[in-house]
């Protein structure tokens, strides 16, 4: 399977450019980054908190069948406009891993199509290069495989 969602790491820079063309009206992408139970459903996790304002924070957590909570995430939404733009930082839970600044933005291509621009910028290319090891590209195709298939549902 193709992986439509793109990931560019420029050697020795501490930052990534994700791209990704939706075949969603904007507004819907945009719904789909900001509505909790959307959120929740095509990112498989508990959004224990989205406060969808400048200033504001957010919290998800993924548990495994049991119960056990294995990953938490959380971070401050710096600036939010809707359909345009949202600037929030982004910090795992997980020891090693330091906060991330990240800018999405969402840009209508036709009235039926829109896409995803987001750059994350690291403290630094090591720690960058950290999460480049992960199985992050893989992931991100995955769950916006899954925004696509569901919010397609919302039209």
């Amino acid at each position: 399977m193709e992986k439509k969602t793109k990931v560019q790491a420029g050697e020795g820079r501490q930052d990534i450019l994700i791209t990704r063309e939706f075949d969603l009206p904007v507004e819907l992408l945009f719904k789909a980054y900001t509505q909790p139970e959307i959120v929740a459903e095509w990112m498989g996790t508990k959004v224990v908190k989205l406060e969808n304002k400048k200033h504001g924070s957010w919290q998800f957590e993924t548990s495994d069948p049991q119960g056990n909570v294995v990953f938490t995430a959380a971070g401050t939404i710096h600036d939010i406009i809707p359909n345009e733009k949202i600037v929030r930082t982004f910090q795992m839970a997980a020891p090693g891993f330091d906060a991330q600044l990240e800018f999405l933005e969402f840009e209508a291509l036709t009235a039926s199509t829109s896409k995803l621009n987001m750059l994350i910028v690291y403290k630094s290319v090591a720690h960058r290069d950290q999460q480049l090891r992960l199985p992050f590209a893989m992931g991100l195709n995955m769950a916006h495989e899954r925004l696509q298939t569901i919010a397609s549902r919302l039209q």
